[in-house]
């Protein structure tokens, strides 16, 4: 027989996008006070008030009892580098400086299989400790450093989704490749990993500056081919990059048009940053159905800028939320809605919880075409969950203890809020991560009356 549980607790979960207004609309949203998810076989079966649905379910179901937390659906990165794990929280610099200093010389060490696999690990332990489900990964030009991510995703049945780095110039010799070179090797990785259980590949030049016209036309080729494959990149970061792209591909009118010429902006293709974006690229990119990652932790820590949401909102361009670490703060989804509330303060346009958590779940889903699979508790999705403490610290707990109402529970969790928050992550209708072993949380509890 199948294995399954019946979490109980609060639970959370979003419909449609809740707007930008304190108070959501109304049907954007669904909430149990005593809610229970029912998980069978990876997926969710059901999910209803515990007194609803704990009597049709059997009696041979073990019952996780979340009380006094809230459930929700696990979080969602949309831009992050795995190979940069080790060089967080290094002294800043601008964009390019960055790169050199830091970026291209821990990216060297990925050479070593050896290497790749233990950071891997490392990474995917982070991203579970902060509450994210799935991610779409930046590895690097090392075909092995893919091989890596994928088989150890794979093994703790994650959705992930991934690519090598293409970057044939502007770059230290032993992290280049060349335009046919990277293409076979994406061509390799695509044909062992895409569309393998809950893996998919992301074509990845790094950005306009690293790919020759060989290469970029190139992936553009690949990319027409299967119109299953995703594709990543960056995009008008920092003024320093818009200045190099214009003395790089002078026949292009801006950043943006040096991707439109190969083919490299489609529904599938998110472009990290786009901070500095004119009014025109913004028109492009939503008739082309992109999506820009916005990477509120590491715009603040490099200063490259600060990302206009609402106007790119208004434009009708599709956004998410990324952590993009190293140069970010955190791999927390929590640490991001706190940039991005910094970011959108800055600029008059608050971020409310209700938004920044829409953003973290269904909104990334998405902006990744997974909506259908993940993003919601809802029978028939994947069973990918976040238990959340609200009373994670002391401050917090304080804090929420006088809090008038739940959404102001919730925004007092997104400002206050880290990886201690998270009790515990499910993946895949796992319990892949729990805060403290040792609570009594962790293990199955005894049946109790439905009405109890």
């Amino acid at each position: 027989m199948t294995h399954s549980q019946l979490l109980r607790g609060t639970v959370l979960t979003f419909d449609a996008d809740p707007g930008e207004a304190p108070t959501p609309d109304a049907d954007s949203l669904r909430y149990w006070e005593d809610g229970a998810v029912w998980v069978e076989g990876g997926r969710i079966r059901a999910v209803d008030d515990f007194s609803a649905l704990a009597p049709h379910v059997p009696e041979e179901v073990e019952i996780v009892d979340y009380r006094g937390k809230l459930i929700m659906p696990g979080f969602i990165d949309s831009h992050v580098h795995y190979s940069q794990l080790d060089i967080i929280a290094s002294f800043g610099r601008e964009l390019l400086d960055w790169l050199n200093d830091y970026t291209f010389p821990a990216e060297c060490r990925f050479a070593e299989r050896a290497h790749a696999e233990e950071v891997a690990e490392r990474f995917l332990d982070e991203l579970l400790r902060g509450g994210t489900t799935t991610a779409q990964v930046f590895c690097t030009s090392h075909p092995g450093s893919v091989d890596s991510i994928f088989s150890a995703a794979q093994q703790r049945r994650l959705r992930l989704l991934a690519g090598k780095v293409l970057m044939d110039r502007h770059a230290p010799e032993t992290l280049t490749d060349t335009a046919t070179g990277g293409i076979r090797d994406s061509e390799r990785l695509i044909a062992d990993w895409h569309g393998k259980d809950r893996l998919a590949y992301s074509l990845t030049p790094r950005f306009a500056p690293t790919s020759s016209r060989e290469q970029l036309d190139a992936v553009g080729g690949v990319l027409r081919n299967d119109a299953s494959l995703y594709l990543q990149s960056h995009l008008s970061e920092h003024r320093g990059e818009l200045a190099w792209v214009a003395e790089l591909f002078p026949e292009c009118r801006d950043y943006l048009a040096v991707y439109e010429r190969y083919g490299l902006v489609g529904p599938r293709s998110t472009y990290a940053h786009g901070i500095h974006l004119s009014e025109d690229e913004r028109a492009r990119l939503a008739d082309a159905g992109a999506n820009i990652a916005f990477s509120p932790t590491s715009n603040l820590f490099l200063g490259s800028g600060l990302f206009d949401r609402l106007a790119t909102r208004d434009a009708g361009v599709v956004t998410s939320l990324a952590s993009d670490v190293g140069a970010g703060t955190g791999l927390c989804g929590l640490t991001t809605l706190q940039g991005a509330y910094q970011v959108g303060a800055l600029l008059g346009q608050p971020l409310t919880a209700w938004q920044g958590l829409y953003r973290l779940t269904l909104g990334n889903a998405k902006a990744l075409h997974l909506d259908h699979r993940i993003g919601r508790i809802q029978a028939g999705y994947e069973a990918d969950m976040v238990v959340l403490d609200l009373a994670a610290t002391p401050l917090l707990a304080r804090r929420t203890q006088v809090a008038e109402t739940f959404g102001e529970r919730l925004f007092a969790m997104m400002i206050l809020g880290d990886d201690r928050c998270v009790y515990a992550t499910w993946a895949d209708g796992r319990l892949v991560h729990q805060r403290d072993a040792h609570d009594h949380h962790e293990a199955p509890q005894k049946r109790a009356p439905a009405s109890s």
